[in-house]
Formats: C-alpha cells, sequence, structure tokens
C-alpha cells in the first residue's frame, strides 16, 4: 500500500470523493491554497468539542468540494455529560471507576480533564450546525471497544492510562446524536471497532424506532471493518447501509479484497481517513483502483458525459454510489438474493467473529 499511484486527468479526478478525511486534525497549517489546488471532494470529519468550529470554517471558504460533517467520536465522548448536572470529579470517576491503585493515575489525568459539556449543549450546537449547512453530515460518531484514554490525546507519544469508556455511556451519547441526523434527514458516518454485534444491534434498533425516517438517510461504515459474513447479513436487511474502505486502515486487513468482493457494487465508497490534505488525493485514489481490480471495472483515463450504463468504469460507478448515498430514500428488496440468503445461513451456523 506504500507505492505512490499514478493519478489521472483533472477531469477524473472531479468525479472523485473521499467520504471520510480529518484535515483538520493535521498538525500542519491548512492552507487555502493546499484546498485550492484540492481536485477530489472531500468530507472533513468533526470529533469533538474544539474542532467543530474549524470544520465550520472549512465548508465556508471552500463551499465546492467540502461536504462537512459534524459529530462527536467515541474517543471523546467522555466530556459529554449525560445528566448535564454531575460534578467534573464525580463525573470522571464513575465512568472510569478508578481501583485503588488507580488512583494516583486518576487524579493526574482528572486534573488535565475538561469540564464535562452536558449532551443537551451538545446536541444544540449539533443542531445548528447541521441547519446551517444543508448538505452537512453526522460524523464521526460511533463506539469503539478497544479505545484508553491517554493523558494528552494529542501529545507525541501518547501517555496511555488504563481507563477506557464504557460501552453504555459510548451508545448514549450517540443514540442521541443520530436520533437528531435521523429528525434532520441527514446521512451518517459511523466508528466501528471490536464491536460487531453491538453495532448490528445499534443498526436494527434504530431501524425499527425510526421506520422510514430511517431509510430516508444513509448510513456509512466508515473503513469498515466489519467481516465479509456479516457485511452481508448488514447489507440485506439493510438498504442505507453503505461501506467506505481506505488504505490507513482496511489495507492492513486480510479480508479487504474479500470483503470487496463479497459487497454489492452499488454499496461501495472510497475515503483516505487521513489528515494531511497533501495525502487525500492519492490515497483515496490507491482504494480506487484497489476495487477497479476485484470488481473487474475499468479505469477511466479521461471523462466523457455520455456513457452507456454497460460501459461505466469505476469512478463513475463510485459517484453514483455517492449521489445514491447523498440522496437518501432507500427501498427495501422485494426479493433476497440468493447467494446472499446462504451467506446469512453461513453466519449464523459460524457465529459471530466476536
Amino acid at each position: 500500500m506504500s507505492d505512490k499511484p499514478v493519478l489521472p486527468c483533472t477531469a477524473v479526478l472531479r468525479h472523485v470523493t473521499d467520504v471520510h478525511c480529518h484535515p483538520t486534525d493535521s498538525p500542519l497549517v491548512l492552507t487555502d491554497d493546499e484546498l485550492h489546488r484540492l481536485e477530489i471532494t472531500i468530507c472533513p470529519m468533526a470529533t469533538r468539542i474544539a474542532d467543530q468550529s474549524q470544520v465550520r470554517d472549512l465548508a465556508r471558504a471552500h463551499p465546492k468540494n467540502v461536504v462537512p460533517c459534524f459529530g462527536h467520536h467515541p474517543w471523546f465522548s467522555h466530556h459529554i455529560s449525560v445528566d448535564g448536572r454531575t460534578a467534573k470529579e464525580a463525573h470522571y470517576r464513575q465512568l472510569f471507576s478508578p481501583k485503588a491503585e488507580q488512583e494516583e493515575i486518576f487524579e493526574r489525568l482528572l486534573a488535565l480533564l475538561p469540564e464535562p459539556t452536558p449532551l443537551e449543549q451538545i446536541l444544540s450546537t449539533l443542531r445548528n450546525d447541521l441547519q446551517t449547512f444543508p448538505n452537512a453530515m453526522l460524523g464521526e460518531v460511533g463506539i469503539d471497544r478497544t479505545f484508553r484514554v491517554a493523558m494528552d490525546y494529542f501529545a507525541n507519544p501518547r501517555q496511555l492510562t488504563p481507563f477506557t469508556i464504557p460501552l453504555e455511556h459510548q451508545l448514549t451519547v450517540l443514540e442521541a446524536q443520530i436520533d437528531l441526523a435521523v429528525e434532520l434527514g441527514r446521512n451518517i458516518s459511523l466508528h466501528s471497532v471490536k464491536t460487531q454485534q453491538v453495532t448490528m444491534e445499534l443498526i436494527n434498533r434504530m431501524a425499527k424506532k425510526h421506520g422510514e425516517r430511517w431509510t430516508n438517510i444513509s448510513l456509512d461504515m466508515h473503513s469498515c471493518g466489519l467481516s465479509p459474513q456479516t457485511w452481508l447479513q448488514l447489507e440485506k436487511a439493510h438498504p442505507n447501509v453503505f461501506l467506505s474502505l481506505s488504505t490507513a486502515i482496511n489495507g492492513r486487513s486480510p479480508n479487504l479484497k474479500k470483503l470487496i468482493a463479497t459487497c454489492a457494487p452499488e454499496r461501495i465508497l472510497v475515503e483516505s481517513d487521513l489528515d494531511d490534505i497533501r495525502l487525500c488525493t492519492e490515497r483515496t485514489w490507491a482504494m480506487v483502483l484497489i476495487i477497479a481490480e476485484v470488481k473487474g471495472w475499468a479505469v477511466e483515463k479521461e471523462w466523457a458525459d455520455d456513457v452507456p450504463i454497460s460501459d461505466s468504469g469505476v469512478v463513475r460507478r463510485l459517484e453514483g454510489n455517492w449521489k445514491g448515498f447523498q440522496r437518501g430514500r432507500h427501498k427495501h428488496a422485494v426479493k433476497q438474493n440468493r447467494a446472499a440468503r446462504k451467506a446469512d445461513e453461513d453466519f449464523h451456523s459460524e457465529g459471530s467473529e466476536e
């Protein structure tokens, strides 16, 4: 994955969308010149209280090729107070439940942590941002079973503590954000790490809770790490769920090509998941080439407006997927694909990876 791909002409790149990246997290200064020279569309993700305004400013300055995404990542969900009334120490002590031998570490961490922000306040700001930008998405949001809280997340190297954020708290913060996205009809970019079964249950619960309003929006499984068997089950049950892939995360997985081959051609998206805007184009393009190879799709060397559907190359297909993702209003298939049904049976007979 380290080979630098040869990029196509600008006319082709203009039809490519990096559906998940983090330019506002870059330690480098993000300049207007770099954004003006960007030939693809990007979806920059907010993750915490401090960077919502940065994504906001980026979208205002570059509306033509920036789709802003506002939300609160599970790694920072401990900064949010669910009841809004608990004092700082009591809030963090309740979340982390430090043991006697961890008390010193907890006290050091507590001094560095911010005052918790009430969830109600988080949702109010999020609502305002989503309403201000009609094309905005909810993201990056999600759940993560492996993350450990650092003394200073932005330190290099990070000093990790033994503390994790309870899944129950993550889910409370996540579901409140999802409910708002459904209410406003906004698509979602979802982070899910080592939580296959919990994620499946969450999506099933949201579909049951919101009904048609749920299928009116789209959900992207960002840098999808689900097994091919689990993905097939999810794809079959939920017509509004897409997967996006990155070389940064999925490039390390031995299941990458099998996952691409398994996924329905109209459900695949591409991303870089990078914070360096200078690398977003080439890394997104690298994943475009991998998908083209696995799916047997041609790679466009130039762009023509009038091309028969049967002659569509990988860029045109992925652009169609992105437009379908943005459009939403998905319908359940009337008939179940035989291969998908067989995969579902295999999944249940083998059991979840968790």
